[in-house]
């Protein structure tokens, strides 16, 4: 058996968690679990996974608020690229996402960099960095899965207007790094903003204006 993936939407701003596991040896990784979630608990239980890895592919408290919860609910690592760990622990950001009613980013057990591995059983997902969203957005893949975070939606791509954004870092990173990659690669976004939940990476070079007018 290959890859399990699962999408759940979480917490207030429907963040898009997915539950990942071999299904060989059932060893399991949660990406942006946003919040405590009946539906996440189930799904693990369903494949009966064991959580090694809880992976935020930024910073955004949105995305990092079910840190805590989920660590102490398996026992796995959190895992962030290092410069948004840097970013977001600091005091200015984490009085700003509890302004936001978010508990502060106050621990992360691994701080990632660019083309890091993440074993996750048979399988294992490479660390894309892809910085504009925030300075340490990450993408998560594994051969015909791309997990993109709020870098790259579906027909769309992360805001750049907040602290740490970049606009002309984002497409660069789009172009540089996501583009090379096989376009039947199937991308799974941070939020289902899009017309379909998950598109490919050959249909948003057709239609994804970010891509099309910018790369």
């Amino acid at each position: 058996m290959g890859l399990i993936v699962e999408a759940v939407e979480v917490g207030p701003m429907q963040v898009l968690c997915y539950v990942l596991g071999c299904g060989r040896t059932r060893t399991g990784l949660l990406i942006d679990p946003a919040a405590e979630s009946e539906a996440i608990r189930e799904i693990i239980q369903r494949h009966q996974l064991k959580i090694r890895w809880i992976v935020n592919t930024h910073g955004h408290p949105d995305h990092t608020a079910g840190n805590e919860y989920w660590r102490q609910a398996t026992g796995a690592q959190t895992v962030m690229h290092y410069l948004d760990w840097e970013f977001f622990s600091t005091p200015d950001m984490q009085q700003a996402a509890e302004a936001e009613g978010f508990p502060p980013l106050t621990a992360i057990d691994l701080k990632v960099q660019d083309d890091e591995r993440l074993a996750l059983g048979d399988l294992e997902l490479r660390v894309i960095h892809t910085p504009g969203h925030t300075p340490g957005s990450i993408c998560l893949y594994t051969p015909g899965h791309l997990f993109t975070g709020d870098t790259l939606f579906v027909g769309a791509a992360g805001r750049t207007d907040l602290p740490g954004g970049s606009l002309a870092t984002l497409i660069q990173s789009i172009q540089d790094k996501l583009l090379l990659l096989p376009e039947e690669t199937i991308i799974w976004p941070g939020h289902d903003y899009g017309d379909t939940p998950t598109s490919t990476l050959k249909a948003e070079k057709e239609n994804n204006p970010y891509i099309t007018d910018f790369c």
